[in-house]
C-alpha cells in the first residue's frame, strides 16, 4: 500500500512538472533584460510572449540624432546603420515565439536600419515562430542551429553571414523565404527541409558544400547566380515548379536540375 501511495505520489508530481513545463510563459522583454545585463539566454519548452528585439531599436533610437527622411538613393546609406553586438550565448530548444522575432528592422521615419549581430552561439532549434522572424544583415560568428524549426511567417536570412557550422535541416518555411546574398562558409544542411512557397537562393554562396538531401521545394526555387564550392547534394531533392538556375555555379560548372 505504501509502496503504490510513494508511486502514485512521483506520477502526480511528474505530470505537475511535466504541466509547468508545458505551460511556460517567458516575456520577450524579460529576455531582454537579461540579454543586457549578460546573461545567457537558455530556454526549453517555453511560449515567448511579446516581441522579441534582438537590435533594440527602441532604446537604440533615443540615443541617436532625429534623421530626416532621405532620398530614394540614399536609403542603403551606411551612415544609417546601427549595429548591435549581442554576445551572450542564445539558446532556445523546443519554444514557440508568439510574436516577431527581429535582429533586423528598417525604421521608415529615420531611415535607419538596426541589425543584431550574434558573437556566440545561436541555437532556435525545434522552435515555432508563428509571424515575422527577420534576420537580414546579421552576422553568426560562432555555430548556429535552426533545425527541426517552423517558420510560419515572413522569413529573411537575406545578406546573412554564418561563418561557423549552421543547420537548417528538418526546417519548415511556410511563407516565401530569402536567403538573397546569404554567405555560409562552412558546409550547411537543408537536408529533409520544406519550403512552401518560392525559395530565394539568388547571389547565395556556399563557400564548403550544401545539402538539400530530400528538399521539398513545393513552389520555384530561385538559384540563379549562385555559387556552390564542396560537396553538392540534392540526391531526392523534389522541386515542383520551375527550377531557376541561371549564371549558377557548382564547382565551376553549370547547375543543371534533372
Amino acid at each position: 500500500m505504501k509502496n503504490n501511495l510513494k508511486l502514485t505520489g512521483v506520477i502526480i508530481c511528474f505530470l505537475l512538472t511535466a504541466t509547468s513545463i508545458a505551460q511556460t510563459r517567458i516575456h520577450a522583454s524579460d529576455i531582454m533584460k537579461d540579454i543586457k545585463s549578460g546573461k545567457d539566454i537558455t530556454y526549453k519548452n517555453a511560449t515567448i510572449v511579446g516581441v522579441l528585439d534582438f537590435t533594440f531599436m527602441d532604446e537604440q533610437l533615443e540615443k541617436l540624432p532625429k534623421k530626416r527622411k532621405s532620398n530614394w538613393w540614399h536609403n542603403n546609406n551606411s551612415d544609417n546603420k546601427v549595429e548591435k553586438q549581442i554576445s551572450n550565448k542564445i539558446s532556445f530548444e523546443n519554444c514557440t515565439f508568439e510574436d516577431n522575432v527581429f535582429a533586423y528592422i528598417h525604421e521608415e521615419d529615420t531611415k535607419y536600419t538596426f541589425i543584431a549581430n550574434f558573437d556566440d552561439i545561436a541555437i532556435f532549434k525545434n522552435c515555432v515562430f508563428k509571424e515575422m522572424a527577420q534576420f537580414k544583415y546579421s552576422h553568426f560568428k560562432t555555430n548556429a542551429d535552426f533545425s527541426d524549426s517552423k517558420f510560419n511567417g515572413d522569413t529573411t536570412f537575406k545578406y546573412a553571414n554564418f561563418k561557423s557550422d549552421i543547420s537548417f535541416s528538418n526546417t519548415i518555411f511556410g511563407e516565401a523565404s530569402t536567403f538573397k546574398y546569404t554567405v555560409f562558409n562552412n558546409k550547411i544542411s537543408f537536408a529533409n527541409a520544406i519550403f512552401k512557397e518560392t525559395a530565394m537562393f539568388k547571389y547565395t554562396k556556399f563557400k564548403d558544400g550544401v545539402s538539400f538531401h530530400k528538399t521539398r521545394f513545393e513552389e520555384d526555387l530561385n538559384m540563379k547566380y549562385t555559387n556552390v564550392k564542396g560537396t553538392f547534394d540534392i540526391s531526392g531533392m523534389y522541386v515542383a515548379y520551375d527550377v531557376d538556375a541561371k549564371y549558377a555555379s557548382i564547382n565551376g560548372e553549370k547547375f543543371r536540375y534533372h
